[in-house]
């Protein structure tokens, strides 16, 4: 039997996302993704903690990333957990783990954030599969832009 490996999340980016271009072409995003759960502990006091993610974008995924999210957008996530291994400056190895995102979901509602001039929400998740090319769900036609 096939193993299962899906990734479910909701939060907020810690920094900007990182674009980068690879020689075929492929476009890839990165970003650290926080997730912020809340709790009382035995004293009755609120605690909050925090989880750290990092999140990797490809091709059209990557393009929305670049052109929509900013430090603070609020994004759900589906993806995959991904570990890899390489050799730092002193050839010592290092593993990292991260999130390969196959949907992505604004949660930024039109307005909520001055920055994006008012960048619409999308009402259906946007997956990596989505050429660049083609329309976003729910985007206005450049002619109707507002900026």
């Amino acid at each position: 039997m096939a193993g299962i490996n899906k990734v479910i999340l909701v939060g907020n980016l810690g920094r900007d996302p990182e674009i980068r271009s690879l020689e075929n072409g492929a476009m890839v995003a990165k970003f650290p993704l926080a997730t912020s759960e809340t709790y009382k502990n035995r004293n009755g006091e609120r605690v909050e903690t925090t989880e750290w993610h990092n999140v990797v974008m490809w091709r059209g995924l990557a393009e929305i990333a670049e052109k929509y999210l900013r430090k603070g957008s609020r994004v759900y996530i589906e993806g995959k957990i991904r570990t890899r291994s390489y050799d730092d400056k002193d050839g010592n190895k290092k593993y990292i783990t991260e999130i390969e995102a196959d949907n992505m979901l604004m949660l930024d509602g039109r307005g909520d954030r001055p920055d994006t001039g008012g960048i619409p929400s999308y009402e259906h998740p946007i997956s990596s599969t989505t050429p660049p090319s083609a329309p976003l769900p729910n985007t206005p036609e450049p002619d109707d832009l507002p900026f």
